[in-house]
């Protein structure tokens, strides 16, 4: 008979052995260890029981021959019952007839059925000295066996269910580590590498990156405020790429780039037929971004149909493309960003009030580049590195040149400053960028030796639009052959053209020809 055990022992520890690989998914490899004891032995009844961190009661975790409602009746005070008090005393306990026990609480109210003496066993479950569960059973070996064998060989597998338990729990404590070490990295990676928002010193961006850091590992939608050209887009991209998303997609799209009837294509998808030219079916943006980010730059421009339709989506999380009836969901976080007042647009009816405030959960402002001035030489230098590494040169700015951009105003903001460093390196004969290479309207910045005493500043965007004009006059106001001229697509030309209040001249200029 011994040996019998012995050998039974053995198999069911060898057992055991091979599930510790699943340790990683603990319930469903403590059902497995108990699985294993009524498959190999006489039990027909176990439950493991472990202390909840959160409100100290005794929970069963993983149990054998209870149902559901029975496994959740399972709740035991750490004072109560036999299971308290294995617990509270870390000893082992027999209840020979569990009918003969008033310590026997039945809670889970799975032996009510049964007849004839039933026997009830638990152990504690050790890990460092400590209890931290209760693991109880029927007899495993059968009336024959004493009561001592029983708790022996059962108190050795609570002790291999510690371990389960210790394994699941250092390698949790190790991917809680590596998630706040991999967003300390992100952190580091923005600072060195992210323009405006990592070298900003000034109390302003002290502030915005304080918010970013608190908003991006939530769920809540963001609404960025702030003047064109602030870097909006980038505070969108750096909350995603900071947050539990950043594996999925980053999708952005500007509402003012592209009509109301291409722009709802866009967003949400077309069927074939949908519309003249829709010759296929065309997932849209919210598809492509499912699991990740949608950011909507320029919301302001949406028009109130697509208004209701993206607040629908917003309340229900879920669209229809156009010309289909079938309701998609997906899971997508959204960021917006204007540069316009929507509390006051709200008020002059052209904005809905409850999509404001279903975009305005996590408003944050992003200061113009005048409102934070201490920036202005750790951003030019950023930029200088940046062309340097483009064009093979080690570009510097003479000690006046620098005055004279800390001194501008910098109207245009970040954006500004990147498309003026980048004509700079450009123009530059050399690695110094001095005054002379600098536009006429910086060159009579006032104070800079140079004034003539017309102290307005233009915009670079004026010098765009200059570029724009006279390269569609190249083109005979052709905006296709202008784009490919100018290196863009098409939608920036048709942006270019909208931003800029070209429309009525091109088609001034196509009805002459046409003539």
């Amino acid at each position: 008979m011994e040996k019998r055990i012995a050998e039974l022992e053995l198999k069911v520890l060898f057992e055991i052995s091979r599930v510790i690989g699943q340790a990683l998914q603990l319930d469903q490899s403590l059902e497995k260890v108990l699985a294993i004891l009524s498959e190999s032995l006489s039990m027909k009844r176990a439950t493991v029981t472990l202390k909840d961190d959160e409100t100290g009661h005794l929970v069963i975790r993983a149990s054998h021959c209870l149902s559901p409602i029975e496994r959740k009746r399972g709740i035991y005070r750490q004072d109560e019952g036999v299971t308290g008090l294995i617990f509270r005393t870390a000893e082992p306990f027999v209840v020979p007839d569990i009918s003969q026990e008033p310590l026997f609480l039945n809670k889970t109210r799975s032996r009510t059925i049964e007849k004839g003496r039933i026997a009830f066993l638990g152990v504690p479950i050790m890990l460092h000295g400590q209890p931290i569960g209760v693991l109880s059973a029927d007899r495993l070996f059968g009336d024959e066996i004493s009561f001592e064998e029983d708790i022996r060989f059962l108190s050795i597998v609570a002790t291999l269910i510690a371990q389960f338990v210790s394994l699941n729990r250092q390698v949790k404590e190790r991917e809680e580590k590596l998630r706040e070490e991999n967003i300390s990295l992100k952190a580091q990676l923005s600072r060195h590498t992210r323009q405006f928002f990592m070298v900003g010193k000034s109390a302003a961006m002290v502030e915005v990156q304080q918010l970013i850091k608190k908003v991006a590992p939530s769920r809540a939608s963001v609404l960025l405020l702030g003047e064109s050209g602030t870097g909006k887009t980038l505070v969108a991209r750096i909350i995603h790429e900071l947050s539990n998303r950043s594996k999925y997609p980053f999708v952005k799209i500007n509402c003012a780039s592209l009509p109301e009837n291409l722009l709802e294509s866009e967003l949400f998808g077309h069927e074939k037929g949908a519309f003249t030219g829709a010759a296929k079916a065309k997932a849209g943006r919210f598809e492509e971004a499912d699991g990740g980010t949608i950011f909507l730059d320029e919301i302001g421009e949406l028009s109130p149909p697509l208004q209701a339709k993206l607040l629908r989506f917003l309340q229900e999380r879920e669209f229809e493309r156009l010309g289909s009836t079938r309701t998609i969901k997906v899971d997508v976080r959204i960021i917006t960003a204007t540069n316009k007042d929507l509390s006051d647009a709200v008020d002059k009816g052209l904005f809905r009030e409850d999509l404001f405030y279903r975009l305005n959960v996590f408003p944050i402002q992003v200061p113009p580049l005048c409102e934070r001035k201490e920036d202005i030489p750790d951003l030019l230098n950023h930029f200088l590195e940046r062309a340097s590494k483009e064009y093979g040169k080690s570009f510097r700015l003479t000690p006046q040149a620098l005055q004279v951009l800390v001194d501008y105003e910098w109207p245009g903001n970040v954006r500004e400053m990147e498309n003026l460093i980048e004509r700079l390196a450009i123009m530059a004969e050399g690695d110094e960028i001095d005054l002379r290479d600098f536009p006429i309207s910086l060159q009579r910045q006032p104070g800079n030796g140079r004034d003539s005493g017309d102290h307005s500043l233009s915009r670079l965007e004026e010098m765009e639009k200059k570029e724009v004009v006279a390269a569609l006059q190249r083109n005979d106001f052709i905006q296709s052959r202008t784009a490919r001229e100018l290196g863009l697509t098409l939608r920036q030309m048709g942006y270019r053209v909208k931003k800029f209040g070209l429309e009525a001249m091109i088609e001034r200029n196509r009805s002459r020809a046409a003539r």
